[in-house]
Order: C-alpha cells, then structure tokens, then sequence
C-alpha cells in the first residue's frame, strides 16, 4: 500500500516546483518518488485550470477579496523563498 502525504506537504512540495525547482531534486531532498511529486504536479495545475475556468464564467470577484488573494500570494512567496533556502542550506550540510 502507498504512502499517505499530509495535504500541506503536497502542497509544499508542489510550490518548490513551481517555483523553478527541478521535480528531480525537489524529489531527493523530500525522499519522494519523482512520478509521486510529478503526479502532485499535474494535479495543482488542473485544480487550477478547473478554478480559471469556473471563475471566468462567473461573475467578477469583489475587491476584498481580490486583496485577501494577493496577500496570501505573497505570503506564500515569502514561505517558498524561505523553503529554498533553508532545503539549500540542508542540501550542503548532507553534501558539502
């Protein structure tokens, strides 16, 4: 039977990835399969074309909520950058 990955996890993972690191070392520094993080991939990024869609077709979103987006976009950029450097720092004390 599979292993079974924390949502917040997958989403973490998936976030390294989207923000330009490679699946494979992504893979590596998390002990995860790359078909598993791949699959994780393509995932997000059909909820998220599901999401674009649905939101074209509805009516425009209001500007609080719009604002509460961008803050969590941003957010979540600070926690991706954070990632990166803590997963390179790590990266060099198991391979110096």
């Amino acid at each position: 039977m599979g292993r079974h990955y924390a949502e917040e996890f997958k989403h973490e993972a998936v976030a390294l990835v989207t923000a330009g690191h490679a699946v494979k070392d992504i893979a590596v520094e998390l002990g995860l399969p790359q078909h598993t993080l791949w699959g994780w991939v393509y995932a997000a990024r059909d909820r998220q074309v599901a999401a674009e869609r649905q939101r074209d077709s509805t009516e425009p979103v209001d500007v609080a909520t719009y604002q509460a987006a961008l803050k969590r976009i941003a957010e979540l950029e600070r926690e991706n950058e954070f990632l990166g450097k803590a997963s390179a720092f790590f990266a060099q004390k198991v391979h110096p």
